[in-house]
């Protein structure tokens, strides 16, 4: 039995709850003055979440660490001043889309994503490289602090080459490695809702510390599992003590309390379980209104009536509804096998109480169509999950060669959306590949009737130059990505014209790139007065309005997904995004008239271009028209 606390809550205990909500790498395990073990806060780390700096200080207690994992962090939490630049003529139906396929590096890439879609993806699937020695990662720039990141994020990108081979010769082998990955999962974390599940492959070499990273990240008591899947049909015996033919699925989630069972398939015909048992007590149980079937003895079935209060009393007699309850709980002749709770969490999850009426004695509980889970063993074997010779397969049937190495099976990535999403809900892969998860969603969709969405995140990585890809006509990675969502989404299209006639194939391309601002945007301290003249207009010249407001809706937080429409009004260009939900004119020469006009509209939100004006006085009454004219409408400049 639970004691009464008799003390006043422990607010210490209860903020360090809270720290953990929101920074679970900074809760850890310590020993008090006497020896036990008690969760503390890792002040060190937590001093790092919070500064723009590195923090030194190191102590001794049980966690990962790493050469370069402060600096990781560092990196992670360090601002950026870019944006994305929409690309039409790459887009496939870019202007009805919810699909947004954004090219460049994802760390830059997740940092803009932050605001607009914090909380908001279902699903995250990664394979990031699998450092082996052979594969490339990013070199990340630990080198800077937070000041200088966001100033050189805004020079025109000269980075060059990204990606770099992590050869096991090179000291910080792993170290790369980790650091690489814990950067991108601290921002990956940000995005997923209190429901949402991330789904990591990889192979042997890296899982542990994977582990202990996601452990970190999103907290021990969140793991969700490991999957192991057979990705061969044959073992490679590149070891010298065994075959390999397997790899592994880390998948964590984002509250694992939220996360609902992972759903395999349903029963098509359930099975019938006795409810009682021989005997000659009686139990008293309480049937919630609509929750049982009464076999009558003709063989003829109804279904309790217990609306407005009611029940069939011709089926059981001395029966009073009160609040939807029997105020008289059924004495039922028998022994019953299950307990109250048991009752009710049957008939929470749709299980059908068959009883007899005469006697009037529970029969058996029908547990037809019942929810059956994933298995964490994945096998063609088993469960007909397909294998990485599948994959090249599937590959090599929409472009006619093999024009990446080592892809992941649509099968194996439909199996994971289908067992966590749902209608609508969004699903994200910043290692994109080649891929194959937005063909498996599309696959998906056409198969159940759906729309869930995703984003895919891949950086122009060059094609190897003696690759079949580089043969084909592709430059990069990402070109085979667009140009894999374009011929799978036709094809599977054409394959379900009846049965998903809407099925949303597109995709917007974005792409990472420098601010559309000019540096006097960002420091108009350092412009001197001779140089004013120079600097009459804060945009890059090159820029054109579409990429203004895409920077606008990054920094506004809108989908970047929502329909756009653009309409000229009074010889200037406006763009509606899903309606009135943001209306902008990034034109020159607006006057008052056109500005009444947008006021009119009434918009939630409004942005002009801050030398857009005719004049001083129309740029200063324009806050007045909108108080007057629209009094919701948030109204800023660029």
């Amino acid at each position: 039995m639970e004691k009464m606390k008799l003390h006043s809550p422990n607010l210490v205990q209860e903020n360090i709850t809270r720290i953990r909500e929101l920074f679970p790498g900074c809760v850890t395990e310590a020993h008090d003055e006497h020896g036990k073990r008690k969760v503390s806060v890792d002040f060190d780390q937590l001093r790092q979440e919070l500064s723009e700096s590195i923090i030194e200080g190191p102590q001794e207690r049980y966690h990962l660490n790493w050469p370069g994992k402060r600096e990781s962090l560092l990196t992670a939490n360090a601002p950026i001043a870019k944006t994305l630049r929409p690309c039409r003529e790459e887009s496939v139906d870019f202007d009805t889309t919810k699909n947004l396929f954004i090219e460049g590096d994802n760390l830059d890439a997740l940092k803009l994503l932050q605001e607009t879609y914090l909380g908001k993806v279902k699903m995250i699937y990664i394979d990031p490289p699998y450092n082996t020695g052979n594969d490339f990662i990013y070199e990340d720039d630990f080198a800077e602090n937070a000041e200088e990141f966001l100033k050189r994020s805004n020079q025109k990108d000269e980075e060059g080459n990204r990606l770099v081979a992590n050869t096991e010769s090179n000291g910080r082998f792993h170290s790369d490695w980790l650091s690489m990955i814990y950067s991108r999962l601290k921002l990956a974390r940000n995005l997923l809702c209190d429901e949402g599940v991330i789904f990591i492959s990889i192979g042997d070499d890296e899982v542990s510390n994977l582990i202990k990273v996601c452990d970190d990240i999103f907290g021990a008591k969140n793991s969700a599992g490991i999957f192991v899947w057979e990705k061969k049909k044959k073992p490679s015996f590149l070891r010298k003590t065994m075959g390999s033919v397997t790899e592994y699925i880390v998948c964590y989630a984002k509250n694992y309390e939220c996360v609902g069972p992972f759903i395999a398939g349903v029963g098509e015909e359930g099975k019938k379980y006795p409810f009682n048992n021989a005997g000659n007590t009686y139990s008293r149980l309480i049937f919630p209104p609509g929750s049982v079937i009464f076999s009558c003895s003709d063989q003829t079935i109804e279904l309790q009536d217990m609306s407005e209060g009611n029940i069939r009393t011709v089926l059981i007699e001395d029966v009073v509804i009160e609040n939807g309850k029997n105020k008289n709980p059924l004495i039922l002749d028998g022994e019953w096998r299950y307990s109250q709770g048991s009752l009710d969490t049957f008939i929470a999850d749709g299980d059908e109480i068959r009883i007899s009426r005469v006697p009037f004695r529970p029969n058996y509980i029908n547990r037809n169509e019942r929810i059956k889970k994933t298995a964490n063993l994945l096998s063609h074997r088993i469960n007909s999950i397909p294998t990485n010779e599948d994959a090249t397969e599937e590959l090599r049937d929409l472009f006619g060669t093999d024009v990446m190495d080592y892809p992941k099976p649509t099968g194996l990535l439909k199996f994971f959306v289908k067992a966590v999403t749902s209608d609508d809900q969004l699903v994200v892969d910043f290692f994109a590949g080649s891929a194959t998860l937005a063909d498996a969603i599309i696959q998906a969709n056409s198969e159940d009737a759906t729309s869930r969405r995703f984003i895919m995140i891949q950086i122009p990585e060059a094609c190897d130059e003696k690759s079949e890809a580089l043969k084909s006509g592709f430059k990069t990675i990402a070109d085979v990505s667009k140009e894999r969502i374009r011929r799978a989404g036709t094809k599977i299209k054409e394959n379900n014209v009846i049965k998903a006639p809407n099925l949303d194939i597109g995709f917007r391309v974005l792409k990472v790139d420098s601010s559309n601002m000019a540096e006097v945007y960002y420091a108009p301290d350092a412009i001197d007065q001779g140089q004013l003249k120079i600097f009459t207009d804060n945009t890059k010249p090159d820029r054109k309005p579409e990429d203004l407001l895409f920077q606008v809706l990054l920094d506004w937080g809108v989908d970047l997904s929502l329909p756009i429409r653009k309409e000229t009004i009074q010889s200037m260009t406006v763009f509606f995004v899903d309606e009135n939900a943001l209306v902008a004119c990034f034109d020159t020469g607006v006057n008052e008239g056109l500005v009444k006009q947008l006021a009119g509209l009434e918009p939630l939100r409004m942005v002009f271009r801050d030398n857009g004006f005719v004049s001083d006085a129309v740029k200063i009454n324009v806050e007045q028209i909108f108080k007057q004219m629209s009094p919701r409408t948030e109204v800023k400049s660029i």
